[in-house]
């Protein structure tokens, strides 16, 4: 069941906005599917293609090229050296290639929206962080966010907390005061565990599954709906 945003902070704004990226801010699952096809090319596999890779997204680079070699969201059995020499390939063939990546709708107005209220706004993401400069500048989203968490910054990933956790520690914001927006399960987690609401998008990668079956405080359409869900009163 989703509640209006504006019960969950008293109708206040939140100090803090964290964001995922993967699915809640840039669909980029063209280009990530790309760079899996090649890396399996180059072992002499075939490709997977874009549907079943949009399955295996959200648990970082590791995990998705597992996944891949498996063919399956299930990976247990792949072997850990041809896992490691697939990663490389893999992370070569995706380094500095975004062209095939978007924003999604209504994700720039809403972070300038926030922005211009003072709210502070952090990106937390399991995509490795070695990524997160060249595509945040080609997407036009750089300079957004005060504290950029990847998938390798911390020993911990989505569905642990530590990420949130750390970023609030660094804003001086209470859980209470917070809000994360995300689009799949290990967000909502990862929110429910650091005892931050959780806004979660429709649109995403959640393996396929709907969103609202993990019971985010709010599900959204579009990103811009954050705005609609705030009362006049908050603002004033």
């Amino acid at each position: 069941m989703t509640t209006p945003l504006h019960g969950l902070f008293g109708g206040r704004l939140p100090k803090l906005a964290m964001f995922d990226l993967d699915g809640t801010l840039v669909d980029s699952v063209p280009d990530l599917a790309a760079a899996v096809d090649r890396m399996l090319g180059q072992l002499g596999r075939e490709p997977a293609g874009v549907e079943r890779v949009r399955l295996w997204i959200g648990n970082g680079a590791p995990v998705l090229v597992r996944r891949a070699l498996a063919g399956d969201m299930r990976h247990d059995g792949v072997d850990a050296a041809e896992a490691e020499r697939a990663l490389a390939l893999f992370m070569q063939a995706y380094a500095d290639n975004h062209a095939l990546t978007r924003v999604y709708p209504g994700v720039r107005e809403t972070l300038d929206w926030l922005r211009e209220r003072e709210v502070l706004l952090a990106l937390i993401t399991n995509k490795p962080a070695r990524f997160l400069p060249e595509l945040l500048a080609d997407k036009g989203l750089d300079g957004y966010f005060q504290w950029i968490v990847g998938g390798d910054t911390l020993p911990q990933q989505k569905p642990d907390p530590a990420a949130l956790l750390w970023v609030m520690n660094q804003a001086g914001v209470v859980a209470e005061e917070a809000l994360f927006v995300g689009d799949s399960r290990n967000d909502v987690l990862a929110a429910r565990a650091a005892g931050v609401a959780c806004v979660a998008l429709s649109y995403g990668y959640n393996h396929g599954r709907p969103i609202a079956e993990e019971g985010p405080a709010l599900v959204l359409d579009v990103l811009s709906g954050l705005v609609d869900s705030i009362p006049a009163a908050a603002l004033m």
